[in-house]
């Protein structure tokens, strides 16, 4: 096993520093051991909060091949935008193949990349060398979604046939996100690759956890409200977009149809949607069987607070994505930890230790490309599709091609 491992951050944008950076103040025997950023400032902003947090010493880089260099890096976590994943992972593969780069494991951020066929040459890409690799999802390793998954597969007499995933919010942090070719598409891109997952997860058998074969996907995707002219100019003027003439979906609905290793049929539901407004980001899971169900709301948290109009101005960060600054409003004390960061990141430092691959890898992360390049695709068909007929090796989503309308003619 590997004393400590020296983890190299390549992106320093939000979801480094707010998740991935933080949960290195939960474990143990890792640390901090470079941070890369094209823009350096935001790599030494990342740097200067883990060495006040006492997570690691880390060099700051603006190019991958110098970050992968560093002797003290032994694994790197890939939380660059899509667009760079497969150009950044050949970077790194060809330093580590011609002996540039003494790294243990690589640990890539969802999606996998924007298309099936990038993702398969991310995932070929690794193979042609010995490391071990992490697909970084984080909501399977929810606190909640376990201890569901656990109570009801344990009390129920018979397997859940039903699931269904939510993840919504007012919408990205970034102007790449919006950016459909950039991105991949829009929200389905963004965020149904978290509730494919989910849905997989909590229907698996925990003794045969790839007894689940998907079999057909149906799905829908829909501008509803950045498209509209007001929220359209907001956009052009904040992030230089033109959701007008090429606009990505802001809400996606698709079912994927599995069969059990007995030969049964379950559903996993997933909606997502950057055009919900509330009090922050809202997670909602569920799991239905014959006899039982269970549920969570990472709104419920049970810690409220309220602010008066006039309180003043800061109300200060309660909740990712917060829409309010006063009134009551939902707190979630630790987003690493409720999200299944912490205990994403710790299952993965664990298993490079070891030398083994993340209980949830890439050829996961495939999968999951896979499943939402069929939702895409059912959604532009009108129709539920079968996976065993339909190729999806170079298929390229509507919105990615620029080829998507907003409002009614969407659906045209």
């Amino acid at each position: 096993m590997t004393d400590t491992l020296g983890i190299g951050f390549i992106g320093a944008g939000f979801i480094t520093k707010t998740f991935h950076a933080e949960t290195l103040r939960s474990i143990r025997n890792a640390h901090a051991a470079g941070v890369m950023n094209p823009t350096e400032r935001k790599a030494q902003a990342v740097a200067d909060d883990l060495r006040s947090a006492g997570c690691g010493d880390p060099n700051v880089y603006g190019d991958v091949r110098d970050l992968v260099q560093d002797p003290d890096v032994d694994a790197v976590w890939v939380t660059s935008p899509n667009y760079t994943r497969v150009p950044t992972v050949e970077a790194i593969t060809e330093e580590v193949t011609q002996g540039g780069a003494d790294l243990e494991g690589i640990a890539i951020e969802k999606p996998l990349a924007r298309t099936l066929e990038e993702a398969r040459r991310v995932v070929d890409l690794i193979e042609q060398t010995s490391l071990n690799h992490a697909y970084l999802e984080n909501q399977v390793y929810m606190p909640g979604v376990e201890r569901m998954k656990e109570l009801l597969w344990a009390g129920a007499g018979d397997r859940p046939y039903l699931a269904r995933s939510a993840e919504e919010h007012s919408g990205p942090h970034s102007s790449w996100f919006w950016d459909g070719e950039k991105q991949g598409g829009g929200v389905l891109s963004d965020m149904m690759c978290h509730s494919h997952k989910v849905n997989h997860h909590l229907l698996a058998d925990p003794d045969d956890p790839d007894g689940l074969t998907p079999i057909a996907v149906s799905g829908d995707i829909s501008t509803l409200k950045w498209g509209r002219d007001a929220y359209a100019d907001e956009l052009a003027e904040e992030y230089d977009v033109d959701y007008r003439t090429s606009p990505a979906e802001d809400y996606a609905r698709a079912s994927v149809f599995y069969e059990t290793a007995d030969g049964d049929l379950v559903v996993g539901e997933a909606t997502n949607s950057w055009c919900f407004v509330g009090e922050g980001l809202r997670i909602t899971v569920e799991l239905l069987g014959p006899e039982y169900s269970g549920s969570l709301n990472t709104l419920e948290s049970g810690t409220n607070v309220f602010f008066s109009s006039d309180a003043g101005d800061e109300t200060g960060y309660v909740v990712e994505k917060q829409e309010a600054g006063e009134g009551s409003l939902t707190v979630v004390p630790d987003e690493a930890t409720t999200y299944g960061y912490v205990a994403q990141n710790r299952h993965v430092v664990d298993a490079f230790r070891r030398g083994e691959d993340a209980r949830e890898d890439l050829y996961d992360g495939l999968e999951v490309v896979k499943l939402c390049m069929a939702s895409y695709r059912a959604a532009e068909e009108g129709q539920r599709i079968d996976l065993e007929t339909t190729d999806l090796e170079s298929y390229v989503p509507e919105p990615a091609r620029g080829e998507f309308d907003v409002g009614i003619e969407g659906l045209e």
